[in-house]
C-alpha cells in the first residue's frame, strides 16, 4: 500500500492545471466523496495493526499535499488583473492623471511674465519680526497703517508674529543687496480675517519690486501694463486710482478693464466693467533708508498681488474658501495645465 500511495503522490506532484475547471476535475478525483483518498481510508481499515501506524501517517502527509497542491492554483479574476498588472508591456489607459493646483498655476504664469523682463524669485520665512514685517516698511509701532491688517502675533513673543505680506521678503533682499534690484516674492501671508467666500485668514501674495537709478512712475505703469496684456489678454486696459500704502509715496490701486459683455460681469464689476487686481506705488525713500539704500540716488516702484484674486477672475471662481478645501472635483477641473 505504501507503493500506492507514493504512486499517487508523484502523480499529484506532477499536475499542472490549464484553467480553473481542470483544478475542480483534481479535487473532486482525489478530495471527492467517492474520490481515491477517501478508497485509500476505506483501505486503510483492512491494513495489519504493526502496519498502520506508518500507512497512516502516509495517507495523512498525502491529504496534506493535495490540499496544498490545490489552493497553489488560484485562477480568480483578481489574480488575473494583477497578473496583467505585472505585464509591463501592455497599454495603460492615461485617464486618471492628477493636476496641478489653480493657485500654482496663476503664480506660474505671473512668475513667468515678469521672468521675462528681468525680474527673479526671492523668498523668506513666514514666521517674521516686527522690523521686517512692519517698521522698516515706514509703519512704526505708533503707525495707523498697522490698524489696517489684523495680525497673528506669537503670544509669547509680541515681536514675533505670521507674516501679513511678503514685503517683508523685499526688505530681507534690500539689506543684503546692492541695487539694481528686480525681484518677485511669491508666498503664503497671514490675517487674521473671518473667513468667507470673499476673505480668508491664509492666502498667497506676490510682490514686485525694482530700484535702480532715475526708475519713474511711468516705469511703473508700462510694466503693469505689459503684465495685464500678458496675463488677461493683448486687448487689456488698466487705470490707476489713487490710493495709500505706509511703503509707497505715491501709490494707487490698479483696475483691468473686465468688460461688460454678460450679467455676470455687470455683478462682479458693480457695472463698472473694472475689476482692481493689485496696489503699487513708488518706494518711500524711509523705506530705502531704512534698508540701507541711499534714496537721493536711488528710485525705485514696487507692487502687490493676491494670487486667489487674480485666480478667482481668470477662472471665474466665486469663492474663495474652494482653494483649501482639496475637492478632488474641483481640482480635476485644471488637469489642463499638465
Amino acid at each position: 500500500m505504501i507503493k500506492k500511495i507514493n504512486e499517487i503522490a508523484a502523480t499529484v506532484k506532477g499536475f499542472l492545471p490549464k484553467n480553473k475547471n481542470d483544478v475542480e476535475v483534481f479535487r473532486i478525483k482525489y478530495l471527492g466523496k467517492s474520490g481515491v483518498l477517501n478508497q485509500l481510508f476505506e483501505e486503510f481499515k483492512n491494513v495489519p495493526v504493526e502496519e498502520k501506524k506508518e500507512i497512516g501517517r502516509s495517507i495523512n502527509n498525502l491529504k496534506e499535499q493535495l490540499k496544498n497542491k490545490i489552493s497553489s492554483f488560484d485562477f480568480s479574476e483578481k489574480k488575473n488583473k494583477n497578473t496583467n498588472l505585472e505585464d509591463l508591456t501592455k497599454k495603460v489607459k492615461v485617464n486618471n492623471l492628477g493636476s496641478r493646483h489653480p493657485l500654482s498655476i496663476i503664480e506660474g504664469e505671473i512668475v513667468e511674465v515678469f521672468s521675462s523682463i528681468g525680474f527673479s524669485v526671492a523668498e523668506g520665512p513666514e514666521i517674521e519680526d516686527d522690523w521686517h514685517n512692519f517698521s522698516a516698511l515706514n509703519t512704526p509701532e505708533e503707525h495707523p497703517a498697522r490698524d489696517m491688517q489684523d495680525t497673528f502675533f506669537i503670544q509669547s513673543d509680541p515681536s514675533i508674529l505670521l507674516r501679513s505680506h511678503t514685503s517683508s521678503v523685499q526688505v530681507r533682499h534690500m539689506e543684503n543687496n546692492s541695487p539694481p534690484i528686480r525681484i518677485l516674492s511669491p508666498g503664503r501671508v497671514y490675517r487674521n480675517e473671518a473667513i468667507s467666500s470673499r476673505a480668508h485668514c491664509l492666502f498667497h501674495q506676490i510682490e514686485g519690486l525694482y530700484i535702480d537709478k532715475d526708475v519713474s512712475f511711468a516705469d511703473l505703469k508700462k510694466t503693469l501694463l505689459f503684465f495685464a496684456k500678458k496675463l488677461f489678454g493683448e486687448n487689456s486696459k488698466i487705470r490707476l486710482r489713487p490710493s495709500f500704502f505706509p511703503f509707497t509715496e505715491p501709490s494707487a490701486e490698479v483696475d483691468v478693464y473686465w468688460g461688460l459683455k454678460n450679467e455676470n460681469d455687470y455683478r462682479i464689476t458693480k457695472g463698472t466693467g473694472w475689476l482692481e487686481i493689485l496696489g503699487c506705488g513708488m518706494v518711500d525713500p524711509n523705506v530705502l533708508e531704512n534698508c540701507g539704500i541711499d534714496s537721493k540716488k536711488y528710485t525705485g516702484f514696487a507692487f502687490g498681488m493676491g494670487i486667489e484674486r487674480i485666480a478667482m477672475l481668470k477662472y471665474k471662481i466665486d469663492d474663495i474658501r474652494l482653494f483649501f478645501e482639496n475637492d478632488a472635483r474641483f481640482l480635476q477641473q485644471f488637469n489642463f495645465s499638465l
